[in-house]
C-alpha cells in the first residue's frame, strides 16, 4: 500500500473496505461522507461544532473561493485552513462541476440566473480552458487545468482534484467522446501542473484523477484505464448522479471498481442519497461527497431510518408535537429541542432553525458512517442495511 493509504479491513461478503488516508491535516477513516463547505463553511456550523460532529473533513469549492475572495488572498491570509479556522484535512473540487452546472444556465445584468438568454452562456469550453462568465458579476474568467491547480494549491488544500469535464445527461456518443478527450487533455496538463508545485514542498498534498465517459461502458473503461495509469494519488468518480436513473448510476460504477487498484482511495462525486451510500460502499467506494444532508436541512428535511429517510418539519402536524426530531438520537439538537420548537422557527424563518437541523442531518449521517465501519469489520453490513430500511 501507499504511504498515504491503507486498507485496514476488507469485508468477506462484498467488495467493502475500511481504511485510512493520511493527509498534511489528519487522518481520513474510511468508508467517510464529506460535507460540502462550499463557501470554506459548512453552513450555519462553526468549525468546533463540525468537530463535536467528528467530522474528519469537508469539501470547499475552488471556483466560488477564486472569484470572492480570491485563492490569492486566502493564500496571504495563511491558506484556507487558518482563513476559516479549521485544522482537520480539506478537499478542494477542481471546478470541473461548474462548467456543467454553470452551463446550463445564461447569465442576466442582475447576477441571476435565467432559463431565456438575456446576457449570454455562462460557460464556453475550449481546448485551452474554459471561459467563465461570473455568476455574481457576469466578469469573464479563463480556467485551465493549470489555473485550477494553482488556485487549490493557492488554498493549500490536501486533496487537489485533476479538471475535467463533466458530461452532462444524456449524451449522444459523439458528444460523450469529445468530452472524454477534453478529460485526458486537463488530467496531464493538471498532473504536470501539480507536480511542478509540489516540488516547493516538503509535505505531500494528494491529488485525484477524474473518470469520465457517461454512460458508454467502452469510454468509462478506456477512462479508467487512462487515469488510473497516470500518477494520481488517488481516484475520482465523477459524471454520475447527473440526472439519470439510480439503475444506470450503478451500472457505470460497476462497470469502473474491477478496473481499479486496490492501492489507491476511491472517490465518487455527488452522491449521497441512503441507498446509494449502502450500495456503493459494498461496491468498494471509500468517500462520498453530496450537498444532500446540509441543504436538506435548511429546507425544513429532516433525515431519519424510515424510507424515504427524511421528513417535512414544516408540516402542521408537528406544531404540537414534544417529540425529538428522532427517537433515541444522540445529537444535541434531539437532546435539547421538541419537533414542535424546531417546526416554529421554520415557520418564523428564525436562523436558528438551519443551525439546529443541520446539527441533526450532519449527526445522523455520521453516526451511519461509523455503523458501516463496524459492520465491515464484523461482516455484518447486511444487517445495517435492515436497520436503516435500504434492502
Amino acid at each position: 500500500m501507499n504511504s498515504y493509504w491503507e486498507i485496514t479491513t476488507k469485508s468477506k461478503n462484498s467488495n467493502a473496505r475500511t481504511g485510512i488516508i493520511q493527509t498534511n491535516h489528519g487522518k481520513i477513516y474510511t468508508p467517510a461522507f464529506i460535507p460540502v463547505g462550499t463557501q470554506g463553511t459548512i453552513k450555519s456550523l462553526t468549525p468546533e461544532e463540525i468537530k463535536n460532529l467528528d467530522i474528519q473533513i469537508f469539501f470547499v469549492n475552488t471556483y466560488h473561493l477564486w472569484l470572492r475572495p480570491g485563492d490569492k488572498i486566502i493564500k496571504q491570509l495563511g491558506g484556507i485552513h487558518k482563513f476559516c479556522h479549521w485544522n482537520g484535512p480539506i478537499i478542494t473540487d477542481s471546478g470541473g462541476f461548474q462548467i456543467f452546472s454553470l452551463g446550463k444556465n445564461t447569465f442576466t445584468p442582475r447576477g441571476n440566473f435565467s432559463t431565456e438568454i438575456q446576457g449570454g452562456k455562462l460557460v464556453k469550453k475550449t481546448k485551452k480552458g474554459v471561459w467563465f462568465k461570473s455568476h455574481i458579476n457576469g466578469t469573464k474568467h479563463l480556467l485551465t487545468p493549470e489555473k485550477s491547480i494553482q488556485i487549490q494549491d493557492n488554498l493549500d488544500s490536501d486533496i487537489i482534484v485533476a479538471l475535467d469535464d463533466c458530461t452532462p445527461y444524456p449524451a449522444n456518443r459523439k458528444q460523450a467522446e469529445k468530452s472524454l478527450q477534453l478529460t485526458f487533455n486537463w488530467a496531464l496538463r493538471s498532473l504536470r501542473e501539480y507536480q511542478k508545485l509540489q516540488k516547493n514542498y516538503p509535505k505531500k498534498k494528494l491529488i485525484y484523477g477524474i473518470i469520465q465517459g457517461s454512460y458508454y461502458k467502452n469510454l468509462r473503461e478506456a477512462s479508467t484505464k487512462f487515469i488510473t495509469n497516470l500518477e494520481f494519488d488517488g481516484i475520482g468518480i465523477g459524471g454520475v448522479a447527473v440526472g439519470e436513473p439510480k439503475q444506470k448510476m450503478r451500472e457505470v460504477v460497476s462497470w469502473i471498481i474491477p478496473l481499479l487498484p486496490e492501492n489507491k482511495p476511491r472517490h465518487l462525486f455527488g452522491v449521497g442519497e441512503i441507498d446509494d451510500i449502502f450500495d456503493f460502499i459494498e461496491m468498494g467506494i471509500d468517500t462520498f461527497d453530496c450537498v444532500m444532508p446540509t441543504r436538506y436541512a435548511r429546507m425544513g428535511k429532516i433525515l431519519t431510518r424510515v424510507k424515504p429517510w427524511f421528513y417535512d418539519i414544516k408540516k402542521s402536524i408537528f406544531r404540537k408535537d414534544a417529540l425529538p426530531l428522532e427517537r433515541n438520537c444522540q445529537c444535541y439538537t434531539c437532546q435539547n429541542y421538541s419537533r414542535a420548537y424546531i417546526h416554529h422557527l421554520f415557520k418564523t424563518r428564525e436562523l436558528l432553525a438551519y443551525h439546529l437541523a443541520t446539527i441533526h442531518n450532519l449527526f445522523f449521517f455520521q453516526q451511519l458512517m461509523e455503523k458501516i465501519k463496524k459492520a465491515i469489520k464484523t461482516n455484518q453490513l447486511n444487517k445495517i442495511k435492515q436497520e436503516y430500511n435500504a434492502i
